[in-house]
């Protein structure tokens, strides 16, 4: 069995300025975290045999996953296209936008539409690469969307439009 996966498809270049200026802080606050880290490393490898030291293998740890991410933010920063503008049409649904649903029981959910580096499920932040998001987007106020999710078909009323 190998262990060979598959590249994930290219994510949407897309961010809110809000979304930008926290990947930007995140970058900035690994980097000090990093220093504090390598500190901690230096001083794990001052105690002698390496092989037992726990501290040691926890701090080289910590380091590879501080050092991943900030080479992903580093190659994902510089692609990303901050969309702030307002559309033309505010009655459609675009990037950036916050949508509000209505199901066939009658229970509406709020969704904001933004990049995928800044979803968040707990503040209903959904990506634009999601299947939501592509079934909502180009769509009119009191328009009915068909969307597909896990649990099957589910049929929605677009009662809200809102920007900003």
């Amino acid at each position: 069995m190998s262990r060979y996966r598959a590249p994930a498809a290219p994510k949407s270049p897309y961010i809110t300025a809000e979304g930008m200026a926290a990947l930007q802080e995140e970058e900035s606050g690994l980097w000090l975290r990093r220093r504090e880290v390598v500190a901690a490393l230096s001083a794990a490898a001052a105690e002698g045999d390496r092989s037992e030291n726990a501290e040691y293998i926890y701090r080289k740890k910590e380091l590879r996953e501080i050092d991943r991410r900030i080479r992903y933010l580093q190659k994902r920063l510089p692609s990303l296209t901050v969309v702030d503008a307002r559309p033309a049409n505010p009655d459609q649904v675009f990037f950036g936008a916050t949508v509000t649903l209505e199901d066939e029981a009658g229970e509406e959910s709020v969704y904001r539409i933004v990049g995928p580096d800044e979803f968040d499920r707990e503040a209903h932040y959904i990506s634009v690469d999601s299947p939501l998001a592509r079934a909502l987007l180009k769509r009119m106020l009191d328009d009915e969307v068909q969307v597909r999710t896990p649990g099957g078909e589910r049929l929605l009323l677009i009662t809200d439009i809102a920007y900003g």
